[in-house]
Order: structure tokens, then C-alpha cells, then sequence
């Protein structure tokens, strides 16, 4: 047993001149919640795609728990569950039809078969919907059918492509907590571009644009990575023209932005120091005779990485 539940090498795909993903290469540990990260058309569903084998690579190699997909693709797929991004439903079936068609297309049988489907409407909270059509149920309702198609044939490695889009608030909660749920028993690789789920959720996170790869890390690890430099925001009432000149003139102050609002000052500062530096500002407001009304040390989100890895507004 591998203790890399997936590994992609090299993987590349072209539709004609148009490259959708290039040379794209990462692992995934086995018990991982692996975030799957980029903006609208960087290419996470075609990535998603190929390491399913629902379509295939230009080129590159795709490994699951040690097996690859270009020498035994059925086997390599009995150990995929896999939720793409239109949820695969057929809206005139029951919950319970539905749950137990997909289990007999993945070779489920008998008393196999009805305790799998009773687990899964267990995990996934469906009792009160088994006999409802699929096409009348909510969309935070079909999601968790999704879930459960994915996931009824217990596979190893749980693919999710974009599960939260289109959820209000509640639904998020719900799915993310079920995810969550997925991950202490499971490998699972999230795909978003909903930054704050993934920070929340995923032990790991990759990020992609424009088809390649341009960081892999914990969520930590990553901000880190670019945080670069320390910042402060700050509110002060007083003569902002001045307040601009004596910040800049102190040697760690990289950089000054300044705007007015009701005679109020807010300001950004960046300097080459680390938190501590917020004393030295204090102290700097104190001796000009400023009334400070708000100093805060601004953290780096993941956000903000994004934003400057991917160039996304």
C-alpha cells in the first residue's frame, strides 16, 4: 500500500493550440483533505477530468495508490469516487432509486449493497428525502446525493469538484462539515476558488493559473511564503499631509498610503519589520500630539495570495 494515495507527473492537456494545462506535477498523501486552487478557467475541472480518466492526458502520468491509469484504468477508477461540478442527477428517480442504481452500476449486490446505501443516506442526512424525486429536492440536498453517489462504492481517493458553488450560507456549513467528515476516513481533493472553505477545511493546498502549477503548500505555509512584507492599518485624527511625511522619513516604512474621511486619517503602512513595529508607530502618534483611534496589524490572507499569484481581481 502506497503511502501516496495520487501521483500526477507531467500531466498536460491541448485542445488543438490552446494549452489547458501544462506539465502539471504534485502528490497527494494518503488521509490528506487536499485543496485544488485557482480562478475561473486556470483549469481545475480539466485537471479533475484527467485525473479520473474521464478524459484523457496529451500527455503525462496519472498513479493512484501506485496503479496507473494508462496500464489498468478500471481498476484505477474502483478507487475514485468522483462529484464533478454539474452534479450527475437523474431528477425522476427517488433518492432511493437513484442511490441504488448507482450502487448496482458499480457492481454492488444484495446485502452489500442495501448497507451501503443505508450508510450513506446515514452520513449524508437523506432519511427524510428517500422518497422525494431528485429534481424537487434543494440544491444543498443534491449536493449531498452527489456526495453519496461518490462515495457509495467506498473509494479511497473522494474527488470534489467545486461542492459548495452555488450554496446559501447554511448549505456551506452543512457540506463543509460533511467534507470534514469524508477527510478523517478518506483522501480527498477539493477543488474551489472559494478560499476561506478551502483555508478552513484542507490539510494541503495547490494553486493553478493559466494551467500551471505556482505553489503547493499548507495553507500556512503558503501565506508565509508571501507575505513579504509587515503592514499596518491605522485611523488618526490630525494633519494627514504631515502624518504621511514623518511616517515615511522612519527607516523601516517601505511605504505610505493615505486617504481622509471626516477629518480622520486612515493609513496603510508597509514596513520591513515584523508586528513589534506597531509600538514604534504608537509612540510616533503619541509624541506628534495625534489622537489615534484604531492601529491594527493587517495578516496576510490566503486572499491575498491568491490575488498576487494569480493576477485575479
Amino acid at each position: 500500500m502506497s503511502e501516496k494515495m495520487l501521483e500526477v507527473t507531467g500531466l498536460t492537456k491541448k485542445f488543438g493550440s490552446f494549452t489547458a494545462v501544462n506539465n502539471l506535477s504534485f502528490t497527494v498523501n494518503r488521509g490528506e483533505v487536499f485543496g485544488f486552487l485557482g480562478p475561473n478557467g486556470a483549469g481545475k475541472s480539466t485537471s479533475m477530468r484527467m485525473i479520473t480518466n474521464f478524459i484523457p492526458a496529451t500527455s503525462g502520468d496519472v498513479k493512484i495508490d501506485g496503479i496507473s491509469g494508462a496500464e489498468y484504468d478500471l481498476q484505477m477508477k474502483k478507487k475514485i469516487g468522483y462529484l464533478p461540478e454539474s452534479t450527475p442527477l437523474y431528477s425522476d428517480m427517488s433518492v432511493e432509486e437513484y442511490l441504488k442504481f448507482v450502487g448496482e452500476l458499480r457492481g454492488l449486490k444484495g446485502a452489500i449493497l442495501k448497507r451501503q446505501m443505508e450508510e450513506m443516506i446515514d452520513v449524508c442526512s437523506l432519511t427524510k428525502m428517500l422518497k422525494r424525486p431528485v429534481g424537487q429536492l434543494s440544491k444543498g440536498y443534491k449536493q449531498r446525493v452527489g456526495l453519496a453517489q461518490a462515495m457509495i462504492h467506498e473509494p479511497e481517493l473522494l474527488i470534489l469538484d467545486e461542492p459548495i458553488s452555488g450554496l446559501d450560507p447554511n448549505q456551506i456549513v452543512e457540506i463543509r462539515e460533511l467534507i470534514r467528515e469524508m477527510g478523517r476516513k478518506k483522501t480527498v481533493i477539493y477543488s474551489s476558488h472559494i478560499l476561506p472553505e478551502v483555508a478552513a477545511t484542507c490539510d494541503r493546498i495547490l494553486i493553478i493559473n493559466n494551467g500551471e502549477l505556482v505553489t503547493i503548500g499548507t495553507p500556512d505555509e503558503v501565506t508565509r511564503q508571501f507575505t513579504g512584507k509587515t503592514t499596518f492599518l491605522m485611523k488618526i485624527a490630525g494633519n494627514s499631509s504631515k502624518m504621511k511625511s514623518v511616517f515615511q522619513a522612519m527607516n523601516e516604512v517601505v511605504s505610505v498610503q493615505i486617504s481622509d474621511e471626516n477629518s480622520v486619517a486612515n493609513l496603510k503602512i508597509e514596513c520591513n519589520s515584523d508586528e513589534t513595529f506597531g509600538e514604534q508607530l504608537f509612540d510616533t502618534v503619541v509624541s506628534n500630539g495625534w489622537k489615534i483611534r484604531e492601529l491594527t496589524h493587517y495578516v496576510t490572507t490566503l486572499e491575498d495570495v491568491f490575488t498576487q499569484l494569480t493576477g485575479s481581481k
